[in-house]
């Protein structure tokens, strides 16, 4: 067994190891992750014992018990313990069973999935929509159906790992442009295009980037695009249906509501359940994606349950209770981002349900992380290589349901854990 110090090292050091046995090979990363796990700084994988509400308690995975404030869940709006979703499940379940047995391009759609396409499509304003058993399995998907080996894609550096894997499955012809810079996107396809004026090519984006909280110009993004005859699809998992006035998240704060060529989205952080959808302009498009996105074809359809879930989130999400929602989620989102900056610490990008506060190198981060269970705060603190080195970050959630109360408990006891880190 090697012996490793669990402040050194991250996870890309144990990415690619050598030596035939496939099996044998791992046991170095599980000789890192056990150090750390023995010294409090291995803080992934935790459960919770119960909802993911405002406050509760659960266990790391080594049976801990922790309680506190949690930051840690993306439950924007608090619809998955909402009364009339929890009811739409129970019905859901007791009219259909559990299970959606089958894959949706045989006998796995179910009345309510093909609803939930419907009500999907009028939300979104664009006229067609296939569902995905996970938010993953979408962006996976729509990459791997609608591009061939010979095609290019050209993809914001920071865009989600479902996409980047998606777009590498597809093709070799993988281009990664400057995060959020029209320029150095319109270099990029200008001279793809110079190069391989016969080859198709998909752009890709999102509306809103989970660890900086910010968004591009997608009304100028499209533009690019289109001048270069390439494709855009936009993943809006992490703003659809709890930001705007009307949940259309940034797509509709910056009139692109029906408008993109391509839009992904994810169950999993406003609509209370696992899934994907992706919506497109034609028929045609669709019919495709059903057929040619193995994630689609070759995986069980939504359960009834999650189908019903969706539609009745998708419902609130666009009542009065829906924008009331939102309203309080903003208000949180302010507080809580007013008062990290009044006790010093600084916050990434814009106002948005993800409030990532700066900490630096990931020996600091892994303190941190050790601390704030023992402060009795649920948070996620965030490495290379899942940001970039030194860049480290926790990366705080923010839900309708969260109380004044919690959010000064919060701020007070990251800036002692900040301070004990430095202690050490």
């Amino acid at each position: 067994m090697a012996t490793y110090d669990p402040l050194e090292h991250s996870m890309q050091d144990f990415r690619v190891l050598p030596g035939v046995g496939l099996l044998e090979r791992t046991q170095p990363f599980y000789d890192w992750q056990q150090a750390r796990r023995e010294a409090g700084y291995w803080t992934l994988g935790r459960s919770l014992s119960g909802g993911p509400l405002h406050r509760c308690a659960g266990h790391n995975d080594a049976g801990v018990a922790f309680k506190g404030v949690n930051f840690a869940s993306q439950d924007y709006l608090g619809l998955s313990t909402h009364p009339d979703v929890k009811a739409a499940a129970i019905e859901a379940a007791q009219r259909f069973g559990v299970h959606s047995a089958g894959s949706p391009a045989l006998v796995g759609n179910s009345e309510l999935s093909l609803a939930l396409e419907q009500q999907l499509a009028a939300f979104v304003q664009m006229p067609y929509v296939t569902l995905y058993p996970t938010g993953w399995a979408a962006g996976f998907g729509v990459n791997k159906a609608l591009v061939r080996p010979t095609d290019h894609v050209v993809m914001d550096q920071l865009a989600h790992a479902c996409l980047q894997e998606g777009a590498r499955a597809a093709t070799g012809n993988v281009h990664l442009f400057t995060h959020n810079d029209l320029t150095s996107l319109h270099q990029q396809l200008r001279e793809l295009r110079r190069r391989n004026p016969e080859v198709g090519i998909l752009v890709v984006t999102e509306s809103l980037f989970s660890m900086d909280s910010d968004t591009p110009d997608l009304a100028a993004t499209q533009g690019i695009a289109h001048e270069f005859q390439a494709t855009l699809l936009v993943d809006a998992a992490h703003d659809l249906g709890c930001l705007g006035a009307d949940g259309l998240g940034h797509s509709g704060a910056l009139g692109m509501v029906g408008k993109v060529d391509v839009l992904m989205g994810s169950f999993s952080k406003t609509f209370a359940s696992n899934g994907g959808f992706v919506a497109c302009q034609a028929r045609s498009v669709k019919e495709y994606l059903r057929y040619y996105s193995s994630p689609h074809t070759f995986s069980n359809a939504l359960s009834p349950i999650q189908a019903a879930v969706v539609g009745r989130c998708l419902k609130i999400v666009q009542s009065a209770e829906g924008r009331a929602l939102r309203g309080k989620l903003m208000d949180n989102i302010l507080d809580l981002r007013s008062k990290l900056h009044a006790a010093g610490r600084q916050t990434y990008g814009d106002p948005s349900p993800i409030v990532c506060v700066k900490i630096g190198n990931e020996r600091t981060a892994r303190k941190v992380s050790k601390a704030l269970p023992r402060l009795g705060v649920i948070a996620n603190v965030v490495e290379f290589p899942a940001v970039a080195r030194n860049e480290a970050r926790v990366r705080l959630q923010v839900m309708a349901s969260h109380q004044p109360a919690d959010i000064k408990t919060l701020v007070w006891q990251l800036v002692k854990a900040y301070e004990l880190a430095h202690q050490v």
